[in-house]
């Protein structure tokens, strides 16, 4: 009887400890995507501000005045069929009625069709001179005010410090640049969690660059002392 001998598996076949049988791949070789629902944080492509080549403008109030042009074009050629077609069949008050209510529609938005003269850089600087304080952070949002709907820069600012001892809001013309009104207090807001919060931060910031600075184990390489150093 022959002797039977088992050969030992080729290397080609023969499976790595804890590959489970299946083909691995490189962390690197880009063969899946990120899942965008694993929960990482990120703004998508279109809203993120990164990719714009241009800076951001904000879009100018005197554009009412091409919708008012239009409705004053439309009223008045309602009122010209009205004139055409009296005593029509197809004519009746509701021509006249629609014609006036356009062309006064179309009026107001030509009156309130004011130049944005005033960006939003020139309003945070406008508001910077008129609190008094050195200002910190600051944000500024456009809105109208009066019946001739006139633009408004309403900028809130903290001063210089943390946590802000001072804050105030200003309103910023946005067609001249003039200070409409504004109104500086001392800061009522409790920042207690927030500087506590930074603080925690800031200690572990530093407990991590002392770790790689002194090395993985927490000796120095450098200390002729150190056994594991030399």
């Amino acid at each position: 009887m022959a002797a039977m001998t088992s050969e030992p598996d080729s290397p080609s076949q023969s499976e790595s400890p804890g590959s489970g049988g299946s083909e691995s791949e490189s962390p690197n070789s880009g063969g899946s995507e990120a899942d965008p629902g694993n929960g990482a944080e990120g703004l998508p492509s279109e809203l993120d501000p990164s990719s714009l080549d241009a800076d951001y403008r904000f879009p100018d109030n005197s554009r009412r005045r091409v919708a008012g042009g239009l409705y004053v074009a439309l009223g008045a050629a309602a009122l010209g069929a009205a004139v055409v077609l009296d005593g029509s069949v197809l004519f009746n008050s509701g021509f006249v009625v629609g014609a006036v209510a356009l062309i006064l529609v179309g009026l107001y938005y030509i009156q309130a069709g004011w130049p944005l003269s005033v960006d939003e850089s020139g309003a945070l600087v406008a508001a910077a001179q008129a609190v008094g304080f050195p200002v910190g952070h600051a944000s500024a949002r456009l809105g109208w005010r009066g019946l001739r709907s006139r633009p408004t820069w309403r900028v809130l600012l903290y001063s210089n410090d943390y946590p802000p001892a001072r804050r105030g809001i200003v309103l910023v013309d946005g067609v001249d640049g003039g200070i409409v009104a504004h109104f500086t207090e001392d800061n009522p807001e409790d920042w207690s969690e927030s500087v506590a919060a930074d603080a925690v931060e800031g200690e572990a910031a530093g407990d991590d660059g002392a770790e790689d600075d002194d090395g993985p184990s927490g000796r120095d390489p450098q200390d002729p002392q150190d056994p594991e150093g030399r």
